[in-house]
């Protein structure tokens, strides 16, 4: 993937992240700086925690003024849109999917230019894809998605890392396999969610003898 592409990419996830931060904004009532402020904050802050671990000089976000546009665009398109759409519906889960999806491709892809090895390149990769999810939510006093229970956010990020890092060594990552592991990784994220699929406990709860059932 050249360099057009791969920014391409991260600006388009920056814009979905945005549109899931300036959302989750609107529901908590938030004024439209706030909008644009959480908004920033979920879509620019995986990739700056990304560059600053790589020391890939002064983050993009602030290197790149077109980091900006994509959460201007967001926080614009919820304060004129939000009454038209479904204020309780599930667009705040998709928009986070698909930026989680091409997060975890873009992340993995810089890291591994930076000559990170394989290892390496997945956790930065899923460390990107999160990062700015973790961010928002401990913002707008919400429980982690990553440490929600009832589901899963990381293992889609960690398939998604997997792939791109095995995608790079066989040097076959290109702008179509790029993106379908994008889709892979936005199909297991809502299908999870819809799902209710979750990992196991940190401990084993066994249930006592005799107890009854609820």
């Amino acid at each position: 993937m050249n360099f057009d592409i791969a920014l391409a990419l991260d600006l388009i996830g920056v814009f979905f992240f945005a549109l899931s931060g300036s959302l989750l904004a609107a529901r908590k009532g938030f004024d439209v700086v706030g909008s644009l402020l959480l908004g920033s904050l979920v879509g620019l802050g995986g990739g700056t925690v990304r560059d600053v671990i790589i020391n890939d000089g002064p983050p993009a976000a602030f290197s790149n003024p077109m980091y900006l546009i994509p959460p201007i665009a967001a926080a614009v398109l919820v304060f004129f849109l939000y009454q038209s759409v479904d204020a309780r519906g599930n667009l705040l889960t998709v928009f986070d999917a698909l930026g989680l999806g091409l997060f975890c491709v873009t992340g993995t892809v810089k890291a591994v230019n930076a000559g990170l090895n394989p290892v390496s390149a997945i956790l930065l990769g899923v460390t990107t894809a999160v990062g700015g999810g973790l961010l928002r939510d401990i913002t707008a006093n919400e429980v982690p998605k990553l440490f929600d229970n009832r589901d899963i956010y990381a293992v889609p990020a960690f398939v998604g890392a997997g792939l791109t890092t095995l995608l790079l060594e066989l040097h076959v990552l290109n702008l179509y396999t790029g993106t379908s592991t994008a889709i892979l990784v936005f199909a297991l994220r809502m299908i999870s969610w819809h799902f209710h699929w979750h990992v196991p406990l940190a401990v084993h709860r066994r249930q006592r003898r005799g107890a009854k059932a609820s």
